[in-house]
C-alpha cells in the first residue's frame, strides 16, 4: 500500500471525525473530570475502530450489509446505550444542583474503567464505523493486502481518532476551573444529556 493512499485516507478519517458525532460529546463530558477521563475516553473509542477493522477485515461487518435484521439491532442496541449515557448525564446534573451547602462542586469523577468503556462501547455499537470501513477500506486496500491491509487502515482510523479526541480533551480540560463553575457544568451536563439522547432517540427510529 503505497503513502499517497495512506495519508488520503488519514486525510478523510479527520474530515470525519471533525463532524461532530457521539464520541465527541461523551469525550467532551468526561473531559469534565480532568484530561485523565477524557483521555481514556479517546482511546476507548479509538480501540472501538481498531474492533470495526477486525471485523470488517475476517468479514464480519459484511452481515451487516446484508443482514437488515442485524444492522437495525445494533442501531437499536448503539441507540440504546447513548439514551442511556444521556439519562446518567442528567442524573448527574441534577445531583449538582442536590448537593449540600459548602460541599465541593463539580461532577462526580469517572472511573478509568468507566471511562474507556463507555468510548469503546459507543464505537463499537455504531453500526456507521462498520459500514465506513466496508464501503471505503476496499478502495484503498490492494487485493493482494487482505487483512493486513484492512488492520493497517483500521490502525490509521484509530490514530487519526484519538489524535483528535485528545487534542479536544486537553482543550476541554485546560479551562476545566471554567467549566467546573457549578451553573456552566450543570449546563453543559445538560447540554451533552440532550445531545446524547438526540442520538440515541435518532438512532432507534431510523432502525425502524
Amino acid at each position: 500500500m503505497s503513502l499517497d493512499a495512506l495519508l488520503a485516507f488519514a486525510a478523510l478519517c479527520l474530515l470525519l471525525e471533525l463532524t461532530p458525532g457521539p464520541n465527541t460529546f461523551l469525550v467532551l463530558r468526561h473531559s469534565l473530570h480532568g484530561a485523565r477521563a477524557g483521555a481514556l475516553t479517546a482511546a476507548g473509542s479509538a480501540a472501538g475502530a481498531l474492533v470495526w477493522a477486525g471485523a470488517v477485515a475476517v468479514g464480519l461487518a459484511a452481515l451487516l450489509e446484508q443482514s437488515a435484521d442485524a444492522y437495525r439491532l445494533l442501531k437499536v442496541l448503539g441507540g440504546l446505550y447513548l439514551v442511556l449515557l444521556g439519562v446518567r448525564a442528567f442524573r448527574s446534573s441534577r445531583r449538582e444542583v442536590e448537593q449540600v451547602p459548602g460541599a465541593a462542586p463539580g461532577a462526580p469523577p469517572v472511573g478509568a474503567s468507566a471511562a474507556f468503556g463507555a468510548g469503546l462501547l459507543s464505537c463499537v455499537l455504531n453500526p456507521k464505523v462498520g459500514l465506513f470501513f466496508l464501503a471505503v477500506v476496499p478502495q484503498f486496500v490492494p487485493a493482494s493486502s487482505g487483512v493486513r491491509g484492512a488492520l493497517l487502515l483500521g490502525a490509521v482510523e484509530a490514530a487519526v481518532a484519538l489524535g483528535y479526541l485528545l487534542v479536544l480533551s486537553a482543550v476541554a480540560a485546560r479551562a476545566v476551573t471554567w467549566l467546573r463553575r457549578p451553573a456552566v457544568t450543570r449546563a453543559l451536563e445538560r447540554t451533552s444529556a440532550a445531545v446524547l439522547t438526540a442520538f440515541g432517540v435518532g438512532t432507534v427510529v431510523s432502525a425502524r
